[in-house]
């Protein structure tokens, strides 16, 4: 089955089909509470910021201009959402000890710790970076969005954001240098 493009699950959720909210839901709640996550660092307020970006979504969907893509204008949402809260609540926690490394299940066994201690040092790295540079590496590498995504999104110029996103890229560079990672 054919899964229907964002306006079209947009124009039935407005026509009374809460299913086809749902499926929005399905398709973006994972990303969102990636972007959340890496601002927030906390698996709870990622959730929660998850939960209240679907439900500003609902509540604002006439200010949503279909001029633009979907995803960019509730990405924005997330991301705005997400640093308000870390203002409001000033988390800036440790990294827990349980932190999950990336999935490297994938790889043959004797990769797998390899590229499991590898996955550990980049999100150790990244957690020790600032909310801005978490940010825009997020949103390339991890929600893999365009520059002119990431420019709407942020309400930036294009190159503006390819800026930030070479400054982070490097300062991401020197910290892992310093765990001797490569």
């Amino acid at each position: 089955m054919e899964s229907d493009d964002d306006d079209t699950l947009l124009e039935r959720y407005r026509c009374g089909d809460r299913e086809a909210f749902a499926e929005l839901v399905v398709r973006y709640r994972k990303p969102i509470y990636n972007a959340a996550f890496w601002i927030l660092r906390r698996s709870e307020d990622a959730s929660d910021i998850t939960q209240i970006v679907f439900l500003k979504v609902m509540e604002r969907l006439d200010d949503y201009n279909p001029q633009y893509k979907f995803f960019s204008w509730l990405y924005r949402i997330a991301v705005n959402e997400a640093l308000n809260f870390q203002r409001r609540h000033g988390h800036e926690d440790a990294l827990p000890d349980d932190f999950d490394a990336l999935d490297p299940a994938a790889a043959p066994p004797e990769q797998q710790l390899d590229q499991a201690q590898r996955a550990r040092q980049l999100q150790v790295a990244m957690m020790r970076m600032s909310v801005n540079d978490r940010t825009v590496l997020t949103m390339r590498h991890f929600a893999e969005l365009s520059y002119d995504d990431m420019a709407q999104v942020l309400q930036l110029d294009v190159k503006t954001v390819k800026s930030r996103l070479f400054d982070a890229r490097s300062r991401l560079r020197g910290l892992l240098a310093k765990q001797g990672m490569h």
